[in-house]
């Protein structure tokens, strides 16, 4: 079985329980209240910015050239995505480009994951790690514009851009390398991999969650 047909299997519950969960929903019909998607888009800005250097990072430790050339543009992309589609939501609500934005809880956590999974872990574990992101994002957009019924949904933005196909084309990337990595690692590198996707997975609904939520630091 390849990694990836694993790994998913492993996480189907945690992508059910995403697809039914409120932020999503409310995504899905428009429904979503302004000052959540404000949240969530404030704090994804910040975790875009960590995400984009650790596929960079990961890019440059990967022996492969044009898979070390895909990562380094699997970097890049994800700064540029951040940047036009954040650009076009603070626009829309009325906020500051050069916002100063405090990384909450779940945003701090996620991304800590990321970079110490890099910098402590095996370079296979840290390509898993990072899988969770591309993958349930995909899965979840074109989710939402299959069963998509508000034409004038105010996340449209948001939506075509991770259901689209130039998104798709690196995701479809990004899983293939995943398995050509873990066909040529040790068992116990492959579990640990398994355990990374499967963290960051968990940490996917608990970002949505945390915005739902408006989580942020007790004090």
């Amino acid at each position: 079985m390849k990694f990836t047909t694993e790994a998913w299997e492993q996480i189907t519950p945690i992508y059910n329980d995403i697809l039914v969960m409120p932020f999503i929903t409310e995504l899905q019909n428009g429904k979503l209240p302004i000052e959540k998607f404000q949240y969530y888009m404030m704090q994804d800005a910040k975790y875009l910015e960590h995400f984009g250097r650790v596929l960079a990072a990961i890019g440059s430790k990967l022996e492969d050239n044009q898979q070390a050339i895909d990562f380094f543009d699997f970097g890049k992309n994800a700064l540029i995505v951040e940047r036009a589609l954040h650009e076009y939501y603070f626009e829309l609500f009325g906020l500051e480009k050069n916002l100063k934005i405090e990384i909450e809880p779940i945003c701090h956590h996620y991304t800590h994951f990321l970079k110490s999974t890099f910098a402590f872990d095996s370079i296979e574990v840290a390509v898993a790690s990072i899988l969770p992101c591309f993958w349930i994002y995909k899965k979840v957009g074109d989710e939402i514009l299959k069963n998509q019924t508000e034409n004038n949904n105010p996340y449209n933005k948001w939506i075509e851009t991770y259901s689209g196909e130039e998104f798709a084309d690196g995701v479809t990337k990004a899983i293939n390398y995943v398995d050509i990595i873990a066909e040529k690692t040790t068992t116990t590198v492959r579990t640990q991999m398994l355990e990374a996707f499967t963290k960051a997975s968990e940490l996917e609904f608990l970002f949505w969650n945390a915005a739902y939520n408006t989580i942020t630091w007790k004090r």
